[in-house]
C-alpha cells in the first residue's frame, strides 16, 4: 500500500462525500449536513501523518451517520472485527487482570474454535499488545494473528489464529461452520445458525431444512446468539416457522423512499431456489430493479414443533437473525430467550472511492410487516437471561437451559 500525498486523501475524501449524497438509504443522509461534515474534517484528514491515522479519522468522520454497516477500508490489507475475522464475539466484564473482552461466542470452524478458545477465555493481547475496553480488538484478514488468552484454569497460552482470505471484500466476512443441530434432554431438537451466507442462500436453506428434518422433533429451539446475519437465506427459517405464506418485512431502497411505496406493491420474494438454475429467473425479476423489495415466507406446510419453538438471541445478534426474531414475536411463533439483538439491520454495499479504498455504507431500510424499523432498536426478548462469565466452568449455558425449559 503506497503512502498518500495530501491531494490523494482529499480526493478519497470527495469521493467518499458524493458516494453517500448518491447511494446513502436516506435522502436526508440521516439529519448530517454532508458538506459541512467533510468541510470540517478536511483539514484534519489532508494532514494525517500515517495511513492508520487516515483511515481512523475517516471512520470516525462517518461515525455521524449513526447508522451500522458503514465502515472505510483498504482492500489489500483489510482488517475486521472478531465478528467478521475470528467468528467470535466478546464480552466486556471485570476480571483478575481488570476490565477485560471475555469470548462469548465462539462459532464452530471458525479460527478461534480451531484454535481451542472457548467461551470464558479472556482476551490478554492481540499481536503483542493490550487490548482493553473501550478499544475493540480487530484482526488483519488473510493472515495470522497473534492472540493471548487466558484460560479457566488460570493459565495463560498464546496462539496464532489463521484468518483466511473470504472470497468477498464487500465486507470481509470469514464463513465459520453455518449450521450445527443436535438433541438436547428431553428430546428437544437445537438449531444453531452462525450465519446466512449467500445473497440468496440456497445452500443454507438446503442446510437448515435437512438439519431440522433429521432432529425429528416436536420442540425445537433455535440458537441465532452471535449471528451475523446475511442474505436471503433467513427467509427459509422463517418459513420453517410457519406452514402458511405470510408477509415477513420489507426493504426499501433511496430510490424507494423517494418514490413513494406501499408496501403491499413491491415486488415480493417468497421463495428460495432449489437449485442454483433457479436463479436465473430470480436475475430477471430483481437483479435489474432497486433494492426494495418484500419477503414472504415459502408456505412449507406444517411441522410437529409448531407452537413449541423458543428463539435464543443476545446482543451480537443481528441482521438477517433479527428479522428472523422479529417476525416470529410478530406473529407469536416463538419465545424470544436471551438479551436484546443488536439492532444492526441494513442492506448495504461497498463501493470504490481510488487508490485501493472501499466505503460501505447502507443502501437499503429494512422494517418489520408492521412497519417497525429495526436498525439502533433491536428485538427484545420476552424472557431476560444474560451471558454468563463463568457458565463454562460448569459446562452449563444458563440462556439455552432457559430457552428449553419454556418447552417442557
Amino acid at each position: 500500500m503506497i503512502e498518500l500525498n495530501e491531494q490523494q486523501r482529499l480526493t478519497i475524501l470527495n469521493r467518499v462525500g458524493s458516494t453517500f449524497a448518491k447511494k446513502f438509504y436516506d435522502p436526508g443522509l440521516n439529519g448530517v449536513e454532508l458538506e459541512s461534515l467533510i468541510e470540517s474534517k478536511r483539514d484534519c484528514i489532508a494532514r494525517c501523518k500515517s495511513t492508520e491515522e487516515f483511515e481512523r479519522e475517516v471512520n470516525d468522520l462517518l461515525k455521524a451517520f449513526g447508522t451500522s454497516h458503514v465502515g472505510f477500508f483498504h482492500q489489500s490489507v483489510p482488517r475486521g472485527s472478531a465478528r467478521q475475522a475470528i467468528a467470535a464475539t466478546f464480552f466486556k466484564a471485570e476480571t483478575k487482570y481488570g476490565c477485560r473482552w471475555i469470548f462469548q461466542d465462539v462459532h464452530s470452524g471458525g479460527p478461534a474454535d480451531l484454535r481451542g478458545i472457548q467461551p470464558g477465555d479472556v482476551l490478554l493481547l492481540v499481536g503483542g499488545r493490550e487490548i482493553c475496553p473501550p478499544e475493540s480488538p480487530s484482526f488483519t484478514i488473510g493472515s495470522a494473528n497473534s492472540v493471548t488468552v487466558a484460560k479457566s484454569d488460570g493459565t495463560t497460552t498464546t496462539v496464532a489464529l489463521s484468518v483466511p482470505m473470504p472470497k468477498s471484500l464487500k465486507p470481509p466476512v470469514v464463513i465459520p461452520r453455518t449450521v450445527i443441530s443436535r438433541r438436547l434432554e428431553g428430546g428437544i431438537g437445537l438449531l444453531k445458525i452462525a450465519m446466512f451466507p449467500g445473497i440468496v442462500g440456497i445452500d443454507i436453506a438446503k442446510e437448515m431444512t435437512e438439519a431440522v428434518h433429521g432432529l425429528d422433533c416436536d420442540r425445537l429451539v433455535i440458537d441465532v446468539r452471535g449471528n451475523t446475519g446475511g442474505g436471503l437465506g433467513c427467509l427459509r427459517l422463517m418459513s420453517l416457522l410457519c406452514p402458511d405464506k405470510r408477509p415477513v418485512g420489507y426493504s426499501l431502497s433511496r430510490r424507494g423512499a423517494e418514490r413513494g411505496y406501499r408496501p403491499e406493491d413491491l415486488p415480493k420474494f417468497n421463495r428460495i431456489p432449489v437449485q442454483k438454475s433457479g436463479l436465473i429467473p430470480l436475475l430477471f425479476r430483481f437483479a435489474f430493479r432497486d433494492r426494495s423489495v418484500a419477503l414472504v415466507t415459502e408456505g412449507l406446510g406444517g411441522q410437529k414443533f409448531h407452537g413449541k419453538i423458543a428463539i435464543l438471541v443476545n446482543e451480537h445478534s443481528a441482521s438477517a437473525s433479527e428479522m428472523v426474531a422479529a417476525f416470529a414475536a410478530e406473529n407469536n411463533l416463538a419465545t424470544i430467550v436471551g438479551t436484546k439483538t443488536a439492532g444492526r439491520l441494513m442492506g448495504a454495499s461497498a463501493f470504490k472511492v481510488g487508490f485501493g479504498y472501499r466505503v460501505a455504507l447502507p443502501i437499503a431500510a429494512y422494517r418489520t410487516w408492521q412497519g417497525k424499523m429495526l436498525e439502533g432498536v433491536g428485538v427484545c426478548p420476552e424472557i431476560e437471561v444474560c451471558f454468563d462469565t463463568n457458565a463454562h466452568v460448569t459446562s452449563r449455558d444458563p440462556q439455552l437451559d432457559a430457552a428449553a425449559a419454556t418447552l417442557c
